[in-house]
């Protein structure tokens, strides 16, 4: 019988679920409620399906971070392994599930199945989900391309749907008659009394060779350049050392952006003819924006639903998330107010779909809160910006057990560490040094140094640069254990 692999596609900005949700920290890395990410829950949602061993594509920026979230070593609890395949920059579904599947008949042969689930997704009933996700790949094993249908609870006009058509002969689903774009209020209510509409939830199931011969025969363009792209990438050296156990695959970057930007939805799934969808029955979100993620929060009498520390008075049916302050609010109804260190949104809950026109306007600014939060996560670690201004620069620095920073030298800034807790390992200039609690050492400026934590504990610095400039960017890397050298 024909393998199975489960496929997670971890990208996509989620720039509605800003300030939370940025470019450098995407949405399938904000933590819900529960204390777990979007991306925790997707991994253990298709651990817990029995389909295969679990295939994340993601951002390269992101691996180090994902396979964090996914726990190391990069297998699961039962030993079925998870894999990394890594892209250069986002190019869309399309681009993510022709490499998937290129992957897919590699490693695995061209009939393995691939079940195909966006991380940041959330499904509260995993055992309905399980039993669907069974029923999509019998499907899918006799050739056909498979989508999830929701059933819908409401007439919802942000998602697309599905129209149902005659019942798959001997096998749990339906043929697709046809994808509808979102519709209209009107168009949404009638689709749902009809019952033959399902919510598009982006979820598939395909034989890989069906998937490669659906693209071939539908974006021919695409296809080749994805080929070709697989081709490049299954060839190149690998330049991430992870330790004894690395199951990442790096995209070739070059032939990477030759592939056309668009949903596998556009390219293939609306034009095949041998598409079908099973009934999705389990609960479902794809938590598009803060009306969604505040739904996940009980409210209290006034119809309030508070993450954080809050004084309210007279407010009501409103959404505030505070991270790390007291949020007081006096005389307000339906709104939001999501508080983090750097950044405030404040906005009508009915204007929640466009708060992207918010990080559109801070991108062309070229504004950093677009991209990064006060904590930005590393390889090695996490760094805070505590404060700065003219000519200085406050951090702190917490570098996790057996990591280190690159070989490194600045320009234009000098730096002072002061060890809060751990032990560090330095190399300054010709010096190797080691720093203990309460202790510091200094790094003028254009010295090579390194920053390494061999210790079983957390390590954490307080950092004060001083110099004329301190952007980022002012960084020469000579050695990096996580590839970030330039060729």
């Amino acid at each position: 019988m024909s393998k199975t692999v489960s496929v997670i596609l971890c990208g996509g900005a989620g720039t509605r679920l800003w300030p939370v949700s940025r470019s450098a920290y995407p949405k399938p890395f904000i933590r819900l409620p529960d204390g777990r990410s979007l991306l925790q829950h997707a991994f253990e949602r298709a651990a817990g399906s029995q389909i295969g061993d679990v295939l994340l594509v993601t951002n390269r920026e992101y691996y180090f971070q994902a396979r964090d979230e996914v726990g190391f070593p990069d297998r699961t609890s039962d030993d079925r392994r998870v894999h990394f395949l890594l892209e250069p920059e986002g190019r869309n579904t399309a681009a993510a599930i022709a490499l998937a599947s290129h992957w897919a008949a590699s490693t695995l042969g061209s009939d393995a199945v691939l079940l195909v689930l966006p991380a940041d997704h959330l499904i509260g009933d995993r055992q309905s989900f399980a039993q669907a996700a069974r029923d999509a790949v019998s499907i899918a094993r006799e050739g056909q391309l498979v989508t999830f249908g929701v059933v819908p609870d409401a007439p919802e006009t942000g998602y697309g749907y599905i129209e149902t058509g005659e019942p798959l002969h001997g096998l749990p689903g339906a043929r697709v008659k046809r994808f509808v774009e979102k519709p209209d209020l009107a168009r949404a209510e009638a689709f749902v009394a009809g019952g033959r509409h399902l919510w598009n939830s982006g979820m598939f199931c395909f034989r890989a060779d069906a998937m490669l011969a659906a693209l071939s025969r539908h974006a021919p363009e695409l296809a080749s350049a994805a080929r070709s792209c697989w081709h490049a990438s299954a060839t190149k050296p690998a330049s991430i050392r992870t330790g004894d156990f690395d199951y990442a695959l790096e995209i070739d970057a070059a032939t990477f952006a030759l592939i056309e930007s668009t949903s596998i939805d556009y390219a293939v799934m609306e034009k095949h003819d041998a598409v079908a969808v099973v009934r999705a029955r389990f609960d479902w979100s794809d938590i598009g924006s803060w009306n969604a993620l505040s739904g996940l929060t009980e409210a209290d009498g006034h119809g309030n639903r508070v993450l954080g520390d809050a004084a309210l008075v007279d407010v009501a049916d409103s959404f505030i998330h505070s991270e790390h302050r007291l949020v007081a609010a006096l005389g307000l109804s339906n709104m939001l107010i999501v508080d983090t260190p750097d950044a405030l949104l404040v906005a009508h809950r009915d204007r929640a779909q466009e708060v992207k026109r918010i990080v559109q306007q801070l991108e062309s600014r070229g504004h950093e809160a677009s991209r990064h939060h006060r904590t930005v996560h590393r390889p090695w670690g996490t760094y805070t910006v505590l404060d700065e201004g003219p000519g200085f620069k406050i951090k702190r620095i917490a570098v996790k057990p057996g990591a280190s920073l690159s070989l490194q030298m600045h320009h234009h800034r000098s730096e002072h560490w002061v060890v809060v807790s751990g032990e560090a390992s330095v190399v300054n200039g010709d010096a190797s040094l080691t720093v203990l609690s309460n202790e510091s050492t200094y790094i003028p400026a254009r010295h090579k140094h390194m920053l390494a934590n061999h210790g079983k504990d957390p390590l954490v610095i307080i950092e004060v640069q001083t110099g004329a400039y301190l952007g980022e960017d002012d960084i020469v890397r000579f050695e990096d254990r996580y590839g970030r050298v330039p060729a």
